[in-house]
């Protein structure tokens, strides 16, 4: 959908040969070779006889402060004199923000689109951003749907009444990008091209900022390369976010190229440049790139920090190269880089998935002598290394561990205990655990089920695996077609057919059926009759 709307308007730019270098903030696009709509204005009818008297007598009111005074002409507002008043006003902010407030808690219906207009020209003339940020938000939040096209229409048509500067469309903008109302922001880049206006780069940064965060990266690279053919030139935050988002998407080579054309833009790259990149590489394991780019980094001056040790470790115990992650470690204390909570909990994750919970406890240790405060993360690697080992009773004493660190138990906890019981091979208390799990409000995973199951199955207690497999089907969770077939097989084998055919009419009921599975051979399954 927004890919549509930027097609639409990357027709109108493609035509755009302007510069905003050395212009001021907002200021107008260049006109060469591109013809902007020009400012409509309106006016409004001048005061006469009540109406002119009433807005002397406030205005009188107001520039004295006498707000007992002006309280007593409170029945007489009305929107029309409420806009007059604000356009006397209009020099000064402060006061214009009073009276705005002040009409909005003594005669809220006075409030119209021109008079929140007529605010916002204020506000942003005099770079109150944050004011007109917290009025623009107010806003959206209580008025209807088709608010934020009819007041852009409103600011556009009340811009010469107040005298006003750019800066309030690239306010508007930027409080749509930092509110994530994204069709509005985008609507609100294309309304103001068409006008001749052009957000700063702050603001563009705020959108792409947003978007990504979203995990709308595609749109974000798109609205990138809008603004580049407006000519708004990017800054290192910008170029970051770019290289960030290519990332993201797997499209490491266009990353590198935005990488490094900083450099003939006059941007130098930042430890938040290098570190996108390693991430990129690491996220895609090649490690031995993401170590070249950390080498180039500190060729080139700039210090490695925290981020890019966590990121390196990370990528070295995924693979599983936990010799690696540990020389990673050493150089970066070595460096007099502080290993934090993320570095540890990291390192303790690898060394549990190799079941080798020694070095995580050790890890553990040295986090708790440097006064590093452990997480549920931390705890949950520590518990299920333990657990795989089956050495259940320490993980026990981990899991009350937490209560004294007023942490709450998750999905992930409860999951590693119930590996710790299914090593065991104790599948009455992994059910108890698993049950526990669901009345503690936790969702169990298909790799928590398929472990349940299976152990129920090892142990030849095929109505358990039974009663587990139900479950699941019962919250839409596709069974695994082995450990299906291993359920079915073992209840024909101690004759229980009819649970066989039962579970399967569950499975293709909740339209889950796994690719691939077939019913025993001795299975018959009851035919439709046929008239």
């Amino acid at each position: 959908m927004y890919f549509m709307q930027f097609r639409c308007f990357s027709t109108l730019l493609d035509s755009t040969r302007h510069s905003t270098s050395g212009k001021s903030i907002g200021q107008k696009v260049g006109r060469r070779n591109w013809n902007p709509l020009p400012l409509p204005h309106r006016t409004i009818p001048e005061p006469k006889g009540q109406d002119l008297d009433y807005i002397n007598v406030a205005y009188s009111h107001l520039i004295h402060s006498d707000w007992a005074k002006l309280k007593s002409l409170s029945t007489g507002l009305t929107s029309f004199r409420v806009k007059h008043i604000l356009l006397k006003i209009s020099k000064d902010h402060v006061l214009s923000l009073e009276f705005f407030n002040w009409v909005k808690l003594q005669s809220p219906s006075c409030h119209t689109l021109e008079t929140i207009s007529m605010i916002l020209h204020i506000l942003t003339k005099y770079c109150k951003f944050k004011s007109a940020d917290s009025i623009l938000k107010n806003n959206l939040v209580s008025n209807s749907i088709g608010f934020p096209s009819k007041l852009f229409e409103t600011i556009l048509y009340t811009y010469r009444l107040c005298d006003s500067s750019p800066r309030v469309f690239d306010s508007l903008f930027k409080t749509y990008a930092n509110s994530k109302k994204f069709r509005n922001a985008t609507d609100t880049f294309c309304q103001m091209k068409e006008y001749g206006f052009l957000p700063t780069i702050e603001s563009c940064n705020a959108y792409l900022s947003a978007l990504i965060n979203s995990s709308r990266v595609d749109i974000a690279l798109a609205f990138y390369r809008e603004f580049r053919r407006c000519r708004i030139s990017p800054n290192i935050y910008t170029l970051n976010m770019v290289v960030s988002a290519f990332c993201q998407s797997g499209k490491i080579e266009k990353a590198i190229e935005v990488f490094m054309e900083m450099d003939s833009m006059g941007l130098s790259p930042t430890s938040v440049s290098y570190n996108a990149l390693i991430a990129g590489h690491v996220n895609r394991g090649l490690m031995n790139l993401a170590m070249k780019f950390k080498d180039s980094m500190e060729k080139s001056g700039v210090s490695p920090n925290d981020v890019t040790y966590n990121t390196l470790i990370h990528g070295f115990c995924k693979e599983g190269k936990l010799n690696e992650a540990n020389k990673t470690f050493r150089e970066m204390k070595a460096a007099g880089i502080a290993p934090n909570v993320v570095t540890y909990t990291t390192l303790i994750n690898g060394h549990s998935k190799s079941s080798n919970s020694e070095v995580g406890m050790k890890l553990y240790e040295e986090m708790s002598r440097h006064g590093i405060k452990a997480d549920i993360l931390t705890y949950n690697a520590l518990i299920l290394a333990l657990c795989k080992e089956g050495k259940t009773r320490k993980a026990a004493s981990m899991v009350k561990e937490l209560d004294r660190e007023n942490l709450v138990v998750n999905s992930s906890t409860f999951s590693a205990l119930i590996t710790g019981q299914c090593v065991r091979k104790n599948s009455e208390r992994a059910f108890q655990l698993y049950k526990s799990m669901v009345r503690s409000g936790c969702h169990p995973n298909s790799n928590t089920y398929k472990m349940l199951i299976s152990t129920f199955c090892k142990n030849e207690d095929f109505d358990g695996a039974l009663q587990v497999m139900k479950d699941m089907v019962k919250r839409h969770m596709a069974p695994d077609s082995d450990i299906l077939s291993e359920i079915c097989v073992g209840l024909c084998r101690y004759g229980k057919d009819e649970l066989v055919i039962e579970l399967h009419r569950e499975i293709e009921a909740a339209n889950i059926v796994p690719e691939g599975f077939i019913l025993p051979e001795s299975i018959n399954t009851p035919q439709p009759e046929t008239t």
